[in-house]
């Protein structure tokens, strides 16, 4: 593989595209500033306007959230895995049908795989615009977002409606429904029952992994952070392994499996044969199966990385053992 081959592999922070009409609250005010990033696969947005970065996908999805400070991602919850870990800024994520249940605050290198089925939205707290990199379960992501049915109503009232097809439609932009499709319905109270409502405490000790505690567990060996025995005990159809300068080795090995790098901090060289690059925070490198290559870091003891591979089980519900 040619260097220029391994770059149609990589999407470097600085080439992201955001899309800012992804999803249904899109022109709601408090949620109208958020970009949306989808970096391999097609994601779970709502708009034809979304570039994707890389199509091909894994059996899972990554993409990105880009807000500036106060701006609030909906309420909405998904069937497969969403794992978001903060790669910029500081984010509150609250829980719950009216966000009420519960709360956490995260901050840049935590990781936070969210549980299936739970309403959840996050707001960026921090000073400056903030970034969460994520990582979707599934080669369709679990087929969309659910919306709070408040989040439904309210974009409707700034001219957003959402199609049973998946697909937004802007009346202020003189768009309309086509007639062979009706509008997504609202959950019913029924509906909304089988939607958990998880304890603050219970998230915070099963769901989140902080920075500091990944940094320090990754002293010699990589740190198995989602897995099924993982620090984050889950099987969602990946495994995500933790990497700092400690952790790292300069001997080539290679896998069967799709392996997706994500740098954290610092800056990271790979090579194989045939080439070699520099990843720094922010990018995101899909290895090719079976290719022999290396990664350690370039110049940086700080350096941090999140690297996602492939497994056997079906992409689904959150799986505590």
């Amino acid at each position: 593989m040619t260097a220029q081959e391994m770059e149609s592999h990589i999407v470097r922070y600085d080439d992201l595209k955001p899309c800012k009409t992804a999803f249904i609250d899109a022109h709601t005010p408090g949620s109208d500033q958020k970009d949306n990033f989808t970096i391999i696969g097609p994601g779970v947005s709502e708009s034809p306007d979304q570039h994707v970065h890389i199509s091909e996908t894994p059996g899972f999805n990554i993409g990105a959230a880009g807000q500036p400070p106060k701006c609030i991602n909906s309420l909405h919850s998904h069937t497969t895995a969403e794992v978001f870990f903060v790669l910029e800024g500081r984010w509150r994520f609250f829980w719950g049908r009216w966000g009420t249940a519960g709360e956490v605050i995260v901050e840049e290198g935590d990781i936070f795989n969210v549980p299936t089925g739970m309403f959840r939205a996050f707001e960026n707290i921090g000073n400056d615009y903030g970034m969460l990199m994520a990582i979707l379960g599934g080669d369709d992501a679990g087929g969309g977002v659910t919306w709070a049915p408040q989040v439904i109503e309210e974009a409707k009232k700034y001219g957003l409606i959402l199609g049973e097809n998946g697909l937004l439609y802007d009346i202020k932009k003189g768009e309309s429904l086509p007639e062979n499709v009706n509008p997504v319905p609202l959950l019913t109270e029924e509906d909304l029952k089988s939607f958990p409502e998880i304890p603050s405490e219970d998230v915070v000790r099963d769901y989140v992994a902080r920075y500091s505690v990944l940094t320090g567990l990754a002293d010699s060996l990589p740190v198995k952070v989602i897995g099924e025995d993982g620090l984050l005990m889950d099987r969602p159809g990946f495994e995500v392994d933790f990497l700092t300068a400690d952790s790292s080795t300069k001997n080539m090995y290679s896998t069967s499996r799709h392996e997706v790098l994500m740098i954290m901090k610092g800056h990271w060289n790979l090579s194989w044969d045939g080439g070699n690059t520099v990843l720094g925070p922010g990018d995101t490198c899909s290895v090719p199966p079976s290719l022999e290559h290396q990664l350690f870091p370039a110049n940086s003891q700080k350096s941090s990385l999140f690297r996602v591979t492939n497994t056997d089980d079906p992409a689904g519900s959150t799986w505590r053992g």
